[in-house]
């Protein structure tokens, strides 16, 4: 029997080649869709979801490869399908659309729309038979094709709804930012109590994290904790934080073998992850550890940052610097199934190392998760004997793993998740010290600039690449990439960095801002193909783009000597108090920022002949918010180098608005004169 083949097959992204068997006639997100679509009158169906998925592989084998399902589908509806990770300005609207109308969402995303795509009904998985008071799959189609037919009238002024509804939700009652709306009094030092107590709220005091069951890392949150700590000494704020840290390391979440992070864990212990690795997940987690690491000195953050970067190195590396999107959590078809042992499986290939490995790491013969076991990690003391021991069973236990058949992997290159990655490889470095990690952002950064950098305006850079670059970049693209810059800028002296990052952020500011207020819109100016452009404020799984820009004008309003980029951020921020203190969990970098306006922000020049090794010395210091640039030779370029004398000795200067004070040759006399002059409220 031939096998049927639809339009996607044509397409690069790994989850719509995985849909392109189907008998469903999908098409991709495009204008021969949307023109069918309009000409035959007929409602969209737009299914979402992304190519590490699970549930959308269930509802692939359960629906969209049946013939009888996909025959209605393809009479009654135009059907689409949309890798979320390609098109998320689409996802963020259908999203909100379904929140809406379900009350919850999620993947896979299943959203009807009327011919010119505005939402009217949708929802996430559904079975192929009713259980559980969900309705079947072809009980919905049905039931929404004969609505679109009989009561046109009604379907037309819920999707009318809906599309306002889309426009500004996400905005929380904020006012959107209103010029003229400055800082004032609200970055105090009660307000970031307010934020630290509220956060405590929800903090699990036993297992780390926040919340319960499933439980995500929210590494943002544990950063806010760590800043805080670094500003009060608030001893409840770091052992909440290295909690945190210390149980996820230690637990399932965490690959105990070749390294990395899970997306989450499914219950409160970090045992059992959704087994899926994303990139930007290992990327935020990697930043959040190399500041844990510069705070306590801890070794085990050490061990988790390099192994977590060499997951990233050996599986998530296309080997030209950049890096691929995810890895499935399936494989073979079984969720886990690559990452889980039996007892006598690690019996046979330790042997005699095998009792202290199973020990270590839980292993039992009635397993711990479906008779299988999922790998944790004991914290006790070992010796250098048993380090070494276990350090072997692992690399034999890796090496017996990579023969199985591995999950799939998602291998498109995202601009806004390679930046992420980026600016993690600079924390790493700054952290650490290893220079592979600052070749590693580097390396990545050329990836970049020569395979997804565009044409100038409107088309600077490009958002995914895989057999050639496509989509016009959107905000958080743009908002990580010049956070990257302005890391990379830091741990080599590079200004070239910042010119571009000054450079991008000004084409932003033209082609992404909105002029009624101080926020961003997630598309630009000229994109088309979408009903409504949303303004994306609340920190998710990624932060938001609007948070970054914040950064970003903060820090290049001092490089640039651009005073309003430093108001605009101090105005988003303002105009997010409530939602920020009320909601911590879900505004952690807009948390961060609330501590840089309130505290002063140093600026930090070092310049030398050879100002390296001083470089390295001072970037190994968690200082959360300052503006550091180097130098090995004069620079007129930036207005905080432009007067800086070069000579043979290191000299280091602390300033504030550009008046410096008088410059030290030690970097630990800058750190300790950093802290006692530095370290007060505006």
């Amino acid at each position: 029997m031939m096998q049927h083949t639809n339009r996607l097959a044509k397409e690069t992204s790994p989850y719509l080649l995985q849909h392109a068997h189907n008998p469903v006639d999908w098409f991709p997100w495009g204008p021969e869709a949307l023109e069918k679509a309009r000409s035959e009158d007929k409602p969209i169906l737009v299914s979402i979801g992304y190519a590490a998925c699970h549930w959308c592989h269930v509802m692939e084998r359960e629906s969209f490869e049946d013939p009888e399902t996909a025959a209605f589908m393809n009479e009654h509806f135009v059907n689409i399908k949309i890798d979320r990770e390609e098109r998320p300005d689409l996802d963020h609207i259908y999203m909100d659309a379904v929140q809406a109308i379900a009350g919850n969402g999620g993947w896979p995303l299943n959203v009807f729309l009327t011919p010119e795509a505005k939402p009217f009904y949708g929802g996430t998985y559904f079975p192929p038979r009713p259980v559980y008071n969900r309705s079947s799959w072809k009980e919905v189609l049905n039931g929404v094709s004969a609505t679109f037919r009989e009561r046109r009238v009604e379907v037309e002024q819920q999707a009318d709804n809906l599309t306002r509804h889309v426009a500004t939700a996400g905005l929380f009652s904020v006012g959107e930012g209103k010029r003229g709306s400055g800082g004032g009094t609200i970055f105090s030092q009660t307000t970031l109590q307010q934020i630290k107590d509220q956060l405590m709220t929800s903090a699990d005091r036993r297992e780390g994290g926040f919340g319960g069951a499933p439980k995500f890392p929210q590494s943002f949150s544990i950063r806010y904790l760590l800043h805080y700590y670094h500003y009060t000494g608030d001893q409840d704020a770091l052992e909440q934080a290295c909690l945190s840290l210390d149980k996820m390391i230690m637990g399932g979440i965490y690959d105990q073998l070749g390294g990395g992070f899970a997306r989450y864990s499914t219950d409160d212990r970090w045992l059992v992850p959704h087994f899926e690795k994303m990139l930007y997940d290992n990327a935020l987690l990697v930043i959040v550890l190399a500041e844990a690491f510069q705070v306590t000195g801890k070794q085990l953050y050490r061990e988790a940052i390099a192994a977590t970067i060499d997951f990233v190195t050996r599986e998530l590396s296309n080997g030209q610097g950049g890096f691929y999107s995810a890895l499935d959590a399936d494989s073979e078809g079984i969720e886990g199934k690559y990452y889980v042992w039996d007892k006598a499986e690690i019996e046979e290939i330790l042997g005699g190392t095998a009792p202290l490995f199973c020990e270590i790491y839980g292993v039992t013969e009635e397993g711990n998760w479906e008779e299988k076991n999922i790998l944790t990690r004991l914290d006790r003391m070992l010796s250098a004997e048993e380090e070494g021991q276990l350090a072997e069973a692992r690399r034999l236990l890796l090496e017996h793993r990579s023969r199985r058949v591995a999950p799939a992997l998602d291998d498109k290159v995202l601009l806004g998740w390679n930046a992420l990655m980026n600016f993690a490889c600079s924390k790493a470095y700054a952290a650490l010290g290893d220079e592979r990690y600052r070749e590693m952002a580097v390396s990545n950064m050329a990836f970049l600039r020569g395979k997804m950098k565009g044409e100038g305006g409107l088309h600077s850079y490009y958002h995914s690449y895989k057999e050639g670059a496509r989509y016009p970049a959107f905000l958080d693209d743009y908002a990580n990439f010049v956070a990257a810059l302005i890391g990379l800028q830091e741990v080599t002296g590079e200004g070239e960095y910042l010119l571009e990052a000054t450079a991008l952020t000004k084409m932003v500011l033209t082609h992404f801002g909105d002029p009624e207020s101080r926020f961003f819109f997630y598309t630009h100016d000229g994109q088309r193909d979408v009903v409504v452009r949303k303004k994306e404020i609340y920190d998710g799984a990624t932060p938001s783009g609007n948070s970054m820009m914040a950064f970003n004008l903060l820090y290049l309003s001092v490089i640039s000597d651009e005073p309003e980029w430093g108001e605009r951020a101090s105005g988003m921020a303002s105009a997010l108090q409530r939602p920020v203190v009320t909601y911590p969990g879900s505004f952690g970098i807009w948390a961060t920022l609330f501590q840089a306006f309130t505290y002063t922000i140093p600026e930090v020049v070092i310049t030398g002949e050879q100002p390296e090794k001083a470089r390295k010395e001072f970037l190994s210091h968690l200082i959360p918010y300052r503006v550091f640039q180097s130098a090995d030779r004069k620079d007129t370029r930036f207005p905080l180098l432009r007067d800086k004398p070069i000579e043979k000795l290191i000299l280091i200067f602390l300033c504030k608005n550009y008046t410096c004070q008088l410059p030290v040759n030690e970097v630990a006399t800058a750190i300790r004169n950093l802290e006692n002059v530095y370290k007060f409220r505006h």
